[in-house]
């Protein structure tokens, strides 16, 4: 699931070459920007919409209205930018990733509306690495006085390799007043549960781990808790694919688990 969008500076071209008369049509060229690709999401509670920088570049916005992709070469043509913004508890550009030059950057959130546009909330600085895939989040409870929220970046440590007898799946924690929690996946069929890695911290994401396909009932726990912090019944995962769980909202009020597909 990767979007190429072709924004000055940031983004390369993918060249293709038909194969004589066969429809089949042959990758030519490598990949963009060496593969190195990052992703978006504003899981901060009651944040307002936002457009996703790199330092002062736009990178990443809602889903455009109209908007038409390529689908053998990823490159997005016409459409309009939405105003609303990535709306708080969803992923920017239909949760692809988006093809960047590896460098240092400021990434950072900011207001899509009429009303305090352009306005920062949010930013962390990194260096991403030739290769490898990331994720930004927004996270915490926003402070509508201050106008800020928090943001953290993961890398995606998934392999390349496709496993078409099982899934990946990680758990990341986006829920700031939350205690280091464990994910637990239980198997619809087999009613076997199994644990997805290990705790994992407020800002801090776990290792993939490997799931036969099914569809799960899924619960994070603190350990030594006798009830389930957060759950979630009816998760699909399918076979080749690779999965990033999500913890986010208000672990008090407003808890929930985010599933988005890396690949």
């Amino acid at each position: 699931m990767t979007k190429i969008r072709t924004l000055a500076l940031l983004f390369g071209a993918s060249l293709l070459a038909s194969c004589g008369d066969s429809a089949v049509q042959v990758i030519a060229a490598p990949e963009p920007n060496a593969g190195t690709r990052i992703r978006f999401f504003n899981f901060g509670v009651s944040a307002p919409g936002v457009h996703f920088y790199a330092n002062d570049t736009k990178v990443a916005a809602a889903a455009e209205v109209g908007f038409t992709q390529s689908p053998i070469t990823g490159v997005a043509t016409g459409g309009t930018e939405s105003v609303t913004g990535t709306a708080s508890g969803s992923v920017a550009a239909g949760g692809y990733y988006t093809s960047i030059a590896p460098a240092s950057y400021k990434f950072n959130a900011r207001i899509a509306a009429v009303v305090d546009n352009g306005l920062q909330i949010a930013s962390t600085t990194t260096a991403l690495e030739s290769g490898k895939r990331y994720s930004f989040y927004i996270s915490g409870i926003y402070d509508a006085t201050a106008k800020t929220a928090d943001s953290f970046i993961v890398e995606d440590k998934y392999t390349d390799a496709y496993d078409w007898s099982n899934a990946m799946v990680r758990f990341v924690n986006a829920s700031s007043n939350s205690s280091p929690m464990t994910l637990y996946a239980k198997n619809q069929t087999t009613a076997v549960e199994s644990a997805v890695g290990a705790d994992v911290a407020y800002k801090g994401a776990g290792a993939f781990v490997t799931l036969a396909p099914g569809t799960y009932d899924l619960r994070s726990a603190v350990a030594g808790a006798s009830t389930n912090a957060i759950a979630r019944t009816g998760v699909a995962f399918v076979a080749g694919k690779i999965y990033t769980i999500t913890a986010r909202g208000s672990i008090i009020s407003s808890p929930a688990l985010d599933n988005t597909a890396n690949r």
